[in-house]
């Protein structure tokens, strides 16, 4: 099955493909992509050791990556950087990433600043970099303490998603990604996208199937979740307005993530957690129903997820969230869910912060004063 979505920017115009191709197929795929062109593929070790036999490039032009968000650093950068200039890349040549968000953003980072900017392409292997990072242009490497510091917009020219990675990803990764597929379920009407999808719905009638990995509800459950994105991003390219909605659950989570520096939590569980405490605490200040609320917590339940039960420092976690890209005027953001599938942004001061992670520990056991 293969299915195809249009992205169109200010900027760009790129498609997506959703598939289960062979590997022969993906291989013949970005050698047309990249035909005439020199190319650097940055590629996670991972990925590296599983899949290196499946494809037909050559040592001298990858830069394997180790895994883990604490590769995504200005190191690294720069050795990519160093790579593409050793291999003599000019500003018509290309870069390809291969493996999770990890190596997506970093290698549209470095893309996106040699020479100015040079193409790239998204090969995201991971669900979590499927139905997220590999689309929408955001590019970026960590900073310690502050994840995502620096970095710019950059679009892709093209993006091959093939759910045949999947049959390797193990179920903690793989039920991270579905965190992020779950949060698009409670943001899908800010969306803007044409037509209803009925995620919500898809998602709660659908659960053994894609907790199974059945392909044809894999794709279907991607393309959902991108044209959701997709929407935004036309709409709202650099996070102006509309696409902070995006990041429903992860104001804590980017915080959760940096204070157990990257090694507790993965990215999906940690944005699982945020939605739990987000969710818990609007339906404290009536911002949402009792019925939607037990909905939203059956919904994240049914994937095995729970809220968290570990104690972190409220002040810790508010230094954090106020170095956050999104947080301005001395206010932090988050965004809360107001009724189905509809969320909106609320800014807080760290005083009011301190207040609602207070209340989160009181009313989920999340968090200490």
């Amino acid at each position: 099955m293969r299915q195809v979505l249009s992205i169109k920017t200010n900027e760009k115009e790129y498609s997506i493909e959703i598939s289960d191709n062979s590997f022969n197929k993906l291989n013949q795929e970005i050698n047309d992509a990249t035909r005439g062109q020199k190319r650097l593929i940055v590629i996670s070790k991972k990925v590296y050791d599983l899949y290196y036999n499946k494809f037909d490039f050559s040592e001298d032009e990858l830069f394997v990556l180790k895994d883990g968000e604490q590769e995504k650093n200005y190191k690294n950068y720069l050795k990519i950087i160093n790579r593409a200039s050793e291999l003599g890349l000019t500003r018509k040549d290309i870069m390809v990433a291969i493996g999770g968000g990890v190596v997506g953003d970093i290698t549209g980072f470095a893309a996106s600043t040699y020479m100015r900017g040079i193409d790239y392409i998204q090969v995201p292997t991971t669900l979590l970099s499927m139905v997220d990072s590999s689309v929408g242009g955001k590019t970026a490497i960590d900073l310690e303490g502050a994840k995502n510091i620096i970095g710019t917009f950059y679009q892709p020219k093209a993006v091959f998603i093939n759910i045949k990675f999947l049959n390797t990803l193990d179920k903690r990764q793989f039920l991270s990604g579905l965190g992020e597929v779950l949060k698009y379920a409670f943001i899908e009407e800010n969306c803007g996208f044409e037509t209803p999808l009925y995620l919500y719905e898809f998602l709660t009638l659908g659960s053994e199937k894609i907790l199974q990995k059945e392909p044809l509800t894999i794709i279907r459950m991607i393309e959902y979740c991108l044209n959701l994105k997709t929407a935004v991003v036309n709409q709202d390219e650099k996070e102006g307005g509309l696409r902070k909605v995006l990041n429903f659950g992860h104001t804590l989570a980017h915080a959760l993530e940096t204070i157990t520096k990257y090694k507790k939590y993965t990215h999906g569980e940690a944005v699982v957690y945020g939605m739990f405490f987000i969710i818990n605490w609007a339906y404290k200040h009536e911002y949402i129903t009792y019925s939607y609320y037990r909905l939203s917590i059956e919904l994240l339940e049914k994937y095995g997820f729970r809220t968290l039960n570990k104690v972190y420092s409220n002040e810790k976690l508010i230094e954090i969230m106020k170095k956050d890209k999104k947080a301005s005027d001395g206010k932090i953001t988050f965004i809360i869910p107001i009724s189905k599938k509809k969320v909106k942004e609320v800014k807080l001061s760290p005083e009011e912060t301190y207040y609602m992670l207070e209340d989160g520990e009181r009313f989920s056991g999340l968090l200490s004063p």
